[in-house]
């Protein structure tokens, strides 16, 4: 079964949200946007909610208003980092609510995670490819959102998140709930010599048996090879304590349906981006 399921709509943006999550976390909103529903032209088309693709700005900014109403949130609450594909994790406080809504001067500067424990504040990231992660504490009520390309990846941005929660909010592994989102899949995802040697040797690192690995590394030959970014992340997750139980992993690939989802890869760089948002509700 997919745990991201699409919700179209006649007007506004269609999204992807996780109906378990939404029926057991009441306190929270949590998804991932489409490319459908919003007012970007081509290459961008539709809804583009990346400022740094190239769009226009003030088409950015009014599918990024679309998809906060549709998810019943105030756009001032829509707060996000510059991405840089490495694993620093900032703490997001009442004063950093609204960073980098409207412009690329005001954002949360060279981190790829973000996390919070404060309510009405609306984290989001950005995509075309790589791996949205999804993590929520019910007990002390923080959530968090990282953003896990290869490189990312190789650095465990996924452990340095939790660890971070669980230095900030005394976040216990075992009580966190965990999502994997839509991004490219091993059927779309071939890699070379340089990212192989980087990832053999984490899975190395992380003691993953030789099946395993190959499984998540599939040799094509001529030096290359089929790079299974989301399982690489569970498995990840799974040594820094999260239970396998408590791990959603969608099946959704953004090679394969880009009729749905922006793809850099197939999409020859120049397109848009799609974002995952994690937000507490105010009481």
């Amino acid at each position: 079964m997919e745990v991201f399921e699409l919700y179209q709509t006649a007007k506004g943006p269609s999204l992807f949200l996780l109906p378990k999550w939404r029926d057991r976390f009441q306190s929270i909103t949590a998804g991932f946007t489409s490319r459908l529903g919003g007012t970007s032209e081509a290459p961008y088309a539709s809804l583009n909610v990346g400022l740094h693709v190239g769009d226009q700005t003030e088409s950015v900014i009014a599918n990024r208003r679309l998809t906060a109403e549709a998810l019943g949130w105030p756009f001032e609450a829509w707060t996000c980092a510059e991405q840089v594909h490495g694993n620093r994790v900032h703490r997001v406080t009442v004063e950093d609510t609204g960073s980098g809504r409207e412009s690329l001067e005001d954002v949360i500067k060279g981190c790829d995670a973000i996390m919070t424990d404060v309510p009405g504040v609306l984290l989001a990231s950005f995509y075309a490819d790589c791996v949205p992660l999804y993590f929520y504490d019910p007990v002390r009520q923080a959530a968090a959102l990282a953003h896990a390309g290869w490189k990312g990846t190789v650095q465990q941005v996924a452990r340095v998140t939790i660890e971070a929660m669980s230095t900030a909010f005394g976040t216990k592994p075992e009580e966190l709930s965990a999502a994997i989102g839509p991004s490219i899949g091993d059927c779309c995802y071939e890699v070379d010599g340089p990212v192989i040697g980087q990832v053999e040797q984490l899975l190395g690192n992380m003691a993953i048996s030789e099946d395993e690995a190959d499984a998540m590394l599939q040799r094509t030959g001529n030096g290359k090879a089929n790079l299974n970014l989301k399982e690489i992340n569970r498995q990840i997750m799974i040594k820094a304590g999260i239970l396998p139980i408590h791990i959603e992993m969608t099946k959704w690939c953004t090679g394969c349906r880009t009729d749905l989802f922006f793809s850099h890869r197939m999409e020859g760089g120049t397109t848009g981006r799609m974002a995952s948002w994690i937000g507490i509700r105010e009481r």
